[in-house]
């Protein structure tokens, strides 16, 4: 089960450190036609077939707000060294890299999956910050997918794997053990993403 925590948080954390949060709804500039854009063979193109089926035309990057928390499960955090932290996003970072170029062709379609993978994963930094309503957590039934990805001679597996973007929420465990205190964590990693983010503006 550590394992599985250690994979999906890993996963998440990794499609964040390339993105920062989307700029918020604003109902007078924006109208809900152009923010609710339908993929669906979007530009004639046929490998976008189904595309809105995974999470829905209203919500392209996958957000949720709402969880189903398991509580006859408990995972306890364990820190490691941060650099070994990094080896692993390392390796899931090239994984997403290799299974979007060669198992899509289309490189708009490349373009577009990329963004919303981004985008769906950088709700995590908000449930760490207690900023969004939604414990930081990971979904068991969605992890227990990841022997799926390769097959057995280590090429990437083509098969279905029966899951959608739906089923995210429904089976979520929450690791406890952090350092988090209601009254001095919310200044603190406030001043932790601030800094991350200035990191990432002077590259």
């Amino acid at each position: 089960m550590f394992a599985k925590m250690i994979f999906s948080s890993l996963l998440t954390i990794s499609a964040l450190a390339g993105s920062a949060f989307a700029a918020p709804f604003n109902p007078q500039t924006q109208s809900l036609d152009r923010r609710y854009i339908s993929f669906n063979n979007w530009h004639g193109l046929s490998s976008l077939s189904g595309f809105d089926n995974f999470y829905g035309s209203d919500n392209f990057s996958g957000e949720i707000s709402t969880q189903v928390v398991e509580q006859e499960t408990e995972v306890v955090c364990h820190s490691l060294s941060v650099e070994i932290i990094q080896q692993k996003l390392l390796v899931l970072q090239e994984m997403a890299k290799q299974i979007i170029t060669e198992q899509i062709c289309d490189v708009e379609t490349q373009t577009i999956v990329f963004q919303q993978y981004i985008s769906a994963s950088s709700h995590f930094t908000s449930d760490i910050m207690h900023t969004s309503g939604i414990s930081a957590g990971y979904d068991s039934s969605i992890v227990s997918h990841y022997s799926g990805l390769y097959n057995s001679d280590g090429s990437l597996s083509t098969s279905d794997l029966g899951i959608s973007g739906s089923d995210v929420g429904k089976s979520v465990i929450v690791p406890t053990g952090t350092n988090w205190n209601s009254a001095t964590s919310p200044s603190s990693v406030q001043a932790a993403y601030t800094a991350a983010q200035s990191a990432i503006s002077g590259n």
